[in-house]
């Protein structure tokens, strides 16, 4: 697939952001020290709204020397295929001491075959109506405003080249330095 310089009418040396992968810290007493990352761009290798929090591991851990086992994980699918799943070490039965990734997962579209109406419809039909609730309000427009803002300002202000990646893929090395910066790593879907 085309990357979006390659697409017909854009200029192939455009600055136009196409992704952006960033830390945020949420300046309150119950967040305090909690990192919030966000990764989003044009043609990555799957189109996917998803929330996934990583738990902290425990300070000891009872395993053997040379494993690193993944942290537990509660993920939060939005899009395209609404459900949950939380992922967890589990000692594999026997009497030796190992641990196993273990997931447990709920779909919507499981769950209940019949179906619901599709996004659209579902916004439209509570606008009719007169439901907020998946309506943004003005005052988080705003907020997120104030995250923005400083961001594109400082875009607009760099002399530093833009960092590009390769269409299909999950965004320039620079994103996996950021969150390799805390000792992380992205998320895949299906991981």
């Amino acid at each position: 697939m085309p990357g979006y310089r390659e697409e017909p009418g854009v200029d192939p040396v455009s600055s136009v952001e196409t992704f952006v992968a960033l830390r945020l810290d949420i300046d309150s007493w119950r967040w305090a020290g909690v990192p919030v990352y966000v990764r989003t761009g044009k043609r990555l290798p799957q189109r996917i709204t998803e929330v996934a929090v990583a738990f902290q591991r425990p300070p000891q851990l009872p395993l053997f020397p040379g494993s690193d086992p993944e942290p537990d994980a509660l993920l939060l699918r939005v899009a395209p295929s609404e459900g949950l799943s939380i992922r967890f070490g589990a000692k594999v039965p026997g009497r030796s001491f190992h641990i196993r990734q273990a997931s447990m997962d709920f779909a919507y579209a499981e769950g209940f075959p019949r179906g619901s109406a599709d996004a659209y419809e579902r916004v439209i039909f509570d606008a009719l109506l007169g439901d907020p609730t998946l309506f943004i309000r003005a005052d988080e427009v705003g907020r997120s405003w104030r995250i923005v803002d400083p961001i594109i300002g400082y875009w607009a202000a760099s002399s530093d080249p833009i960092p590009l990646y390769q269409a299909g893929t999950w965004g320039p090395r620079e994103a996996n330095d950021l969150v390799a910066a805390d000792g992380r790593r992205w998320r895949h879907s299906g991981r």
